[in-house]
């Protein structure tokens, strides 16, 4: 296996100046200069210019400022190039471009370069271009395929807005709720194996599973209740008034469409409750503009990394846990609404 040496453009002064000295001593050893060049990492050129500055004027030649091509220099993308395509990324889909792939990976990525800046690189180079831009490989979060556009950007652009403004108005609060499910044998992260033997992990027999229902707010705030039944109309109303007593002043509490949500007996619940609290629902198909969804989604990913549940009590304990803590990290809680999807919802001051 070949050996990958250190680009010496990052090595410190004083690594480099022992690397000059060691060339000297090689040369006097009766190495030549090309072979000095392939032992160090650095041209022929060079070992030549340090030889031939020692032979003139000693240690004290030898020359102290760095030569050969800045670091990052040479780039196939320029600037704005580069610039150009992390935009792309961060707004458009691939089929949005016209690229047959259902997710930005390093061959769509490769193929909308080629397509925006006519340069085909390999696929090992595009994996460095976005590793040096700051993406990194991730599983996919759930996101409609239908979703109105033109209800969406009403939604973002004037429903909002006016909603702000009127809940700033009356003094109130806006959350956003959300409901999700956990599966004790459900395990999304990745372990290490020898070559050629999978990586397993023992799982609980039989299926267990328990349920959430959040709601969070830009300020910082979350609360929760988490039940191992279906939602129905009457928990979902439970949980409102959790909610209500857990707070003060008037909450405005943004749901999705489901069917619970919109029920006659949730309605009349609210309505009962008018002077504490109003529903609003977000667009059809557009769970992506739903703030707690990035919760659910943290919370998936946390609960099993020191190992599965063992029982549904386990499991639940997990969760609580986990929203427990989160509850006493408001910085993290108001790091969900810097997803791209819900920027809208960011709080003005952040």
């Amino acid at each position: 296996m070949a050996m990958t040496l250190p680009d010496t453009r990052q090595l410190s002064d004083e690594t480099l100046e022992a690397f000059r000295l060691l060339a000297l001593h090689g040369h006097e050893l009766g190495y030549t200069e090309a072979d000095l060049g392939e032992l160090l990492g650095v041209t022929r050129e060079t070992i030549s210019r340090w030889c031939s500055a020692y032979r003139k004027g000693g240690l004290d030649a030898l020359p102290g400022e760095r030569t050969g091509r800045p670091l990052g220099s040479g780039r196939i993308l320029s600037d704005d190039q580069a610039q150009r395509i992390q935009q792309i990324l961060d707004t458009n889909t691939p089929e949005e471009k016209t690229i047959p792939a259902a997710l930005w990976n390093r061959r769509a990525v490769r193929d909308l370069i080629q397509n925006e800046c006519g340069v085909l690189l390999a696929v090992r180079t595009v994996g460095t271009y976005l590793e040096r831009w700051g993406y990194t490989s991730k599983k996919p979060q759930r996101r409609a395929a239908n979703p109105d556009p033109d209800e969406v950007q009403k939604w973002v652009e004037e429903t909002y807005p006016e909603l702000e403004k009127k809940a700033e108005a009356e003094g109130a609060e806006i959350f956003w709720c959300d409901e999700t499910g956990a599966v004790a044998d459900a395990y999304s992260g990745t372990g290490y194996a020898k070559k050629g033997e999978p990586a397993t992990v023992e799982v609980p027999h039989p299926h267990i599973s328990m349920n959430t229902i959040s709601a969070v707010s830009n300020s910082g705030s979350v609360h929760f209740m988490t039940y191992s039944q279906t939602m129905t109309a009457m928990l979902f109303i439970v949980f409102l008034g959790r909610l209500l007593r857990n707070t003060t002043g008037k909450i405005v509490l943004i749901v999705d469409r489901l069917k619970v949500h919109q029920s006659r007996a949730v309605l009349e619940w609210v309505a009962a409750h008018a002077d504490r609290l109003e529903l609003e629902y977000l667009p059809r198909s557009a769970p992506e503009r739903n703030v707690d969804e990035y919760l659910n989604n943290d919370l998936k990913g946390q609960i099993h990394a020191e190992g599965l549940s063992k029982s549904a009590s386990e499991l639940r304990s997990k969760m609580q846990q986990f929203l427990r803590k989160l509850a006493h990290f408001p910085d993290d809680v108001r790091s969900y609404f810097q997803a791209p999807f819900v920027q809208y919802a960011a709080a003005n001051d952040m």
